[in-house]
């Protein structure tokens, strides 16, 4: 079990960091919620069932994850979900570990004014170039809805970079 735990973690660790990166923007709390992923999924490995592919297993509890961070995160600073998205984008002017040049910068405040479920739609297709079909399964939505959250997404975040 140790070994084939171990295997997973190599195998899946990276991607898993980006996909959290993504939507928690800092590397420290990247890290801190990646942990937790694979503690979870350590604890949990016996109850996947096989319904779904492993990965879009991992990702769905990473970005389950993700979200409770964010939510205590933004509760503890006593702010809203949106003004906090906006502020990790801001703060990653000063992250030592973003090497994104200014294009980049902007385009993440940009992704910081969506709502989460279209932030988190974008990252994926953008960033991570998952499928939608890959996407369905993770959040467990139809394709249909992610490719319509998709292009609102993308129509919002064109409308902010010409006008910021």
């Amino acid at each position: 079990m140790h070994s084939a735990f171990s295997h997973l973690v190599t195998l899946y660790k990276q991607r898993l960091y980006w996909h959290i990166r993504n939507m928690v923007k800092n590397h420290d709390d990247t890290d801190d919620v990646l942990q937790n992923v694979f503690i979870k999924v350590y604890h949990n490995i016996k109850k996947f069932k096989g319904d779904s592919k492993l990965y879009s297993w991992l990702y769905r509890i990473a970005t389950n994850e993700s979200l409770t961070f964010l939510n205590k995160k933004a509760k503890k600073l006593n702010i809203s979900n949106e003004e906090l998205h906006l502020q990790l984008a801001q703060n990653l002017e000063s992250d030592v570990y973003y090497d994104g040049d200014e294009i980049q910068l902007k385009l993440q405040k940009a992704i910081a004014t969506l709502p989460q479920k279209q932030q988190q739609v974008f990252n994926m297709k953008y960033f991570q170039e998952l499928k939608y079909k890959e996407i369905s399964e993770i959040l467990e939505t139809s394709e249909g809805a992610l490719k319509a959250s998709y292009h609102i997404a993308s129509k919002k975040i064109e409308t902010f970079l010409r006008n910021h």
